[in-house]
């Protein structure tokens, strides 16, 4: 597996297991202060570009320049 590789799954790890604490808050929220569920828009948003970003460097092929070099 390529280092480039290995670390941006590192990286999507953590970052998932934050964003779960975060939502969580998020959702906790919601339940105790009416119209704090509004603070779920940019949290889903936030979501769908980093899931856009991933997807996109994990599909790409002229990213992985180093797959190719000796």
């Amino acid at each position: 597996m390529p280092l480039d590789r290995f670390v941006l799954i590192i990286v999507a790890v953590i970052a998932a297991a934050g964003a779960t604490i975060w939502l969580a808050a998020l959702v906790s929220a919601s339940f105790a202060v009416p119209f704090a569920w509004i603070a779920l828009a940019p949290a889903a948003l936030a979501a769908w570009i980093g899931w856009r970003v991933i997807a996109d460097r994990v599909r790409s092929q002229e990213d992985d320049h180093y797959d190719r070099m000796e």
